[in-house]
C-alpha cells in the first residue's frame, strides 16, 4: 500500500506543477511583449522629430499638390506659410513661375539675388532687355535655385519685396520612384563590378580575361551614367527653381495667344500646305534625278544609233544570190 500510494503522489505532484509552468510561461510572454510594445512607443514618439518644421514646409498648398496658383496669390505671401509638411522619404522637385512689376528692373535684380543668395541659393540665369530711351520700358528675366528648407521664405520674399505681384504659378513633381530606382541600379552596379573584379583574378585564358574586362568596362559605363543622374536628381530634388520675370512700369505683358479650335477653315488650309509640300518634294526629286535621266538617254540614243549603222552595213556587204543558187 506504501508503495501505491508513492506511484500515484507522483503523477499528482506532476500534474499540480503543470499549472505553475503555464503560469510561468504566460507572464514571459507578457513582459516580452511589454517590452517590444514600450520600444515600439518609442519609436513612435522619435520620428515626429525627423519631419521638418514649420518654417522649412516647403511650398504653398497648390504646389503640394502639384497644381499652379494665378495670381490670385497675394504678394504678402500669407498663402505660402500654409504649406504641408513634406512626408518623409518622399522626394518632390519644386518649381515655380512668378512674375514682379518693379520700379527699377536694374534695382529689382540686384535685391532678387541678396535674397536669394542670403537663403543660401544662387542665380542660375539672367536674361536683361534694358530701354536706354525709356527705362520703364526694361524687362528682366531670371532664374533662381533656392533650397527648399528656405523655398517658402525666400519666394515670399521674392513676391512682397521687389513690387508689385501680376502672377505666380507652383508645381511638385514627385520623383520619389525615381529616385529610389536610380539609387537601386547605382548599387547594383557597383555590387556587379565588385563581383567581375574578383572574377578577373581568377580568369584562366586570355579570352576569359579579356570577356571579364569588357563586362566590367561596360557596367563601368553604365554606373557612370546613372551617377550622373543621381547627382542631377539630387540637386534638383535640393534646390527648388523659381523663374521671376521682372518688368518695369510700362512694359507690356506677353500673353500667350490661345490657339483657336480646329475647323473647316484650317483643314483647308492644312490639306493645301500638305499638297505644297507634297509638290515641292516631287519637284526635288525630279530635279535630281533630271541629270542623271539626260545622260542615260543620250547614251541610249547613242547605242541605238550604233546598232543600226552596224545593220545597215552588215546588210549591205552581203553579196547577193548567184543564179545557180536560184
Amino acid at each position: 500500500m506504501g508503495m501505491r500510494n508513492k506511484r500515484t503522489a507522483a503523477p499528482l505532484r506532476r500534474l499540480r506543477a503543470v499549472p505553475v509552468l503555464a503560469s510561468l510561461t504566460i507572464i514571459a510572454i507578457a513582459a516580452l511583449a511589454g517590452c517590444s510594445s514600450s520600444s515600439g512607443s518609442m519609436s513612435a514618439v522619435s520620428e515626429p522629430a525627423a519631419m521638418p518644421s514649420a518654417s522649412a514646409a516647403g511650398p504653398a498648398n497648390g504646389s503640394a499638390n502639384g497644381g499652379g496658383s494665378g495670381s490670385g496669390v497675394g504678394g504678402s505671401g500669407q498663402s505660402l506659410s500654409a504649406g504641408r509638411l513634406v512626408p518623409t522619404g518622399q522626394q518632390l522637385i519644386y518649381t515655380a513661375q512668378l512674375s514682379v512689376r518693379a520700379n527699377s528692373v536694374s534695382t529689382a535684380v540686384k535685391v532678387a539675388t541678396s535674397i536669394v543668395t542670403a537663403a543660401g541659393g544662387y542665380v542660375s540665369s539672367e536674361n536683361s532687355v534694358t530701354n536706354q530711351k525709356n527705362p520703364a520700358q526694361s524687362t528682366a528675366t531670371i532664374t533662381l535655385k533656392i533650397p527648399v528648407a528656405a523655398y517658402a521664405a525666400t519666394l515670399s520674399e521674392l513676391t512682397s519685396g521687389l513690387g508689385t505681384q501680376l502672377s505666380l504659378q507652383q508645381q511638385a513633381q514627385d520623383v520619389t520612384q525615381q529616385v529610389a530606382d536610380v539609387n537601386s541600379i547605382v548599387a547594383s552596379d557597383e555590387a556587379a563590378i565588385v563581383q567581375l573584379r574578383a572574377l578577373l583574378k581568377h580568369a584562366g585564358t586570355v579570352g576569359d580575361l579579356l570577356s571579364v574586362q569588357d563586362q566590367i568596362n561596360n557596367e563601368e559605363t553604365n554606373l557612370e551614367a546613372m551617377l550622373a543622374q543621381q547627382t542631377a536628381l539630387n540637386h534638383e530634388t535640393s534646390f527648388a527653381t523659381v523663374t521671376m520675370t521682372l518688368l518695369g512700369p510700362k512694359a507690356a505683358v506677353k500673353h500667350a495667344k490661345p490657339k483657336p479650335p480646329p475647323g473647316f477653315v484650317s483643314g483647308i488650309s492644312a490639306g493645301w500646305h500638305a499638297f505644297r509640300t507634297a509638290v515641292s518634294w516631287f519637284l526635288a526629286i525630279l530635279g535630281a534625278i533630271a541629270p542623271f535621266a539626260a545622260v542615260v538617254a543620250v547614251l541610249a540614243a547613242l547605242a541605238y544609233w550604233l546598232r543600226r549603222r552596224l545593220t545597215h552595213r552588215g546588210g549591205a556587204g552581203s553579196p547577193p544570190p548567184s543564179p545557180a543558187d536560184s
